[in-house]
């Protein structure tokens, strides 16, 4: 019995160490200390086959700490006017305990993270601070289309290969016959799928006058917003699963039958997610409370669903805005300073 409960308190240390890289987001900028491979056992989150990597490729952990960044930040612009915002801690664990439990939020901070790292080491490779790795200058010659390849293509190739060893190691290192592994390197995949997916070409027109006699072209990534808004996407329509043996295999499969067949670029969930309205610590729940709500809206921002059919208070606050703004031969614009006061509502 000591054993089975032994091995328990493991794998749940496992899941709990899963996602703590991102707590390089909040570490102060690294490009100073990381001249030395001897650093990266001291970055704080970092797991063993984490710190592998790092040593092999120290110069790439700055863009790292900027897709975590990136992860944190685009989690909060997609979630900030639902009950759970993806509000961030001190400790190791960024998000707390709801980036561990399973649920759809889980599934959409760990694609999100994978995604944040590819695009960043991908951005850091094209703007040449990575001695590894350089522009993607595979696509050569003539495309179907007219176009001839040239230019600066963006390695996403790279980028991706490098969020797979950095992001996906922990998950591999514990065997994927967890099932929380499968989850997690499933929807990590999912989105770096996302980034791929959206790459754009952009050209440059060259001839007399500009009159395009030739166009050379390469691949961009998209802006990281975008990727933000089509995981969010993926999030909303997010498929359940639960595990089940096929021959040797281990597979996810939706939990019903009456759900949709996912694909490689979809998000999955293991465990309901809970409602997020009161304040449960055990769970990393920190309820709606005392935030801000739309007193008009009938969406998820409103008074009605965030404070989860609690009320809200009204109070009055003075807001100060430019106003009376005119233009100044030349240039510049003078405004005055207006006063007035709105209402706040915020859930009981």
């Amino acid at each position: 019995m000591e054993i089975v409960w032994l091995c328990m308190v493991l794998i749940l240390m496992q899941h709990v160490l899963a996602v703590t890289w991102l707590h390089l987001a909040k570490q102060t900028s690294l490009r100073g200390a990381l001249r030395d491979p001897g650093v990266c056992a001291g970055l704080t989150g970092l797991v063993e086959e984490q710190v592998r990597v790092c040593r092999r490729q120290v110069e790439a952990m700055e863009a790292v700490k900027r897709g975590a960044e990136l992860a944190v930040e685009e989690c909060q612009y997609q979630f900030h006017s639902r009950r759970w915002n993806c509000s961030t801690l001190q400790g190791l664990q960024v998000f707390g305990k709801v980036a561990i439990q399973g649920t759809r939020e889980s599934a959409f901070i760990h694609a999100i993270s994978s995604a944040g790292v590819a695009f960043a080491v991908t951005r850091a490779c094209s703007r040449g601070e990575l001695e590894k790795c350089g522009c993607d200058r595979k696509i050569r010659g003539v495309s179907p289309e007219g176009f001839q390849w040239s230019g600066c293509s963006d390695n996403l190739s790279y980028g991706i290969a490098f969020s797979q060893a950095f992001v996906d190691n922990p998950e591999r290192s514990r065997g994927i016959s967890s099932s929380r592994a499968l989850m997690n390197l499933h929807n990590n995949e999912a989105g770096r799928k996302a980034l791929l997916a959206h790459m754009k070409v952009e050209c440059k027109c060259h001839g007399v006058s500009g009159s395009c006699e030739v166009r050379t072209c390469w691949r961009v990534m998209p802006p990281f917003r975008k990727v933000g808004n089509v995981l969010k996407e993926k999030f909303e329509g997010a498929t359940e699963v639960h595990p089940q043996r096929v021959g040797s295999r281990k597979l996810l499969v939706p939990k019903s039958s009456r759900f949709k067949p996912y694909t490689a670029h979809d998000l999955v969930y293991l465990l309901a997610s809970p409602d997020f309205c009161d304040r449960d610590p055990r769970r990393g729940v920190f309820g709606t409370s005392g935030r801000q709500c739309n007193r008009t809206s009938p969406a998820m921002d409103g008074c009605e669903l965030l404070c989860c059919g609690r009320g809200f208070h009204t109070t009055q606050a003075e807001v100060v805005e430019r106003c009376s703004c005119k233009f100044r031969w030349c240039c510049s614009v003078k405004c005055k300073q207006c006063r007035h006061r709105v209402e706040v509502h915020s859930c009981r």
